[in-house]
């Protein structure tokens, strides 16, 4: 199949099982924002960043592509993305994150004491893992635009990612 489909040429676009919208609909708006996101951290995993660190970007990203298929799966769907064996978003997933921020901050002593200024440090991994950090921002809030309760993990996971983001982003400062 190509990727030139023409289908998208009169401002619609495809949800997953078929169901058309419009590429202004926020849950398009939505997937956008995360696929963003993803491919920011992309750049991060290619600039020369710790083993550690690019293992736990590229488990992040695996998420990423879950979180991406449940915003574009229309509410009346989720059960066939679920019987089709599609990954999403768990709460297993949230608590991952929130062992990373208990992890920074317990054990590597990092801690929030007022706003960074991206690449100041002038690590490279560091300021695009800013940059990842205000883009999941606008992915979280963009998913609170769509009025779609099986986004609630999703949301949730986002929130506990910029934080995660912000810390991680120090870490790296210091490499």
């Amino acid at each position: 199949m190509s990727i030139c489909t023409k289908r998208g040429d009169e401002g619609m676009t495809d949800l997953m099982f078929g169901k058309r919208i419009a590429k202004t609909n926020a849950r398009v708006e939505a997937c956008g924002a995360v696929d963003e996101l993803n491919a920011v951290l992309g750049i991060v995993r290619s600039s020369e960043v710790s083993e550690a660190l690019e293992e736990w970007v590229n488990e992040v990203q695996k998420k990423l592509v879950g979180l991406m298929g449940i915003i574009a799966t229309h509410e009346d769907d989720h059960q066939k993305y679920a019987d089709k064996g599609y990954s999403g978003i768990e709460t297993s997933d949230v608590e991952w994150l929130e062992e990373t921020i208990s992890e920074a901050e317990d054990e590597k002593g990092i801690r929030f004491k007022g706003w960074a200024r991206p690449g100041k440090e002038g690590a490279l991994a560091s300021a695009y893992l800013d940059l990842a950090r205000t883009v999941c921002r606008r992915s979280e809030r963009a998913c609170w635009a769509v009025d779609d309760d099986a986004l609630q993990t999703a949301r949730l996971f986002l929130n506990r990612l910029s934080d995660s983001l912000w810390l991680v982003a120090r870490e790296a400062s210091k490499s």
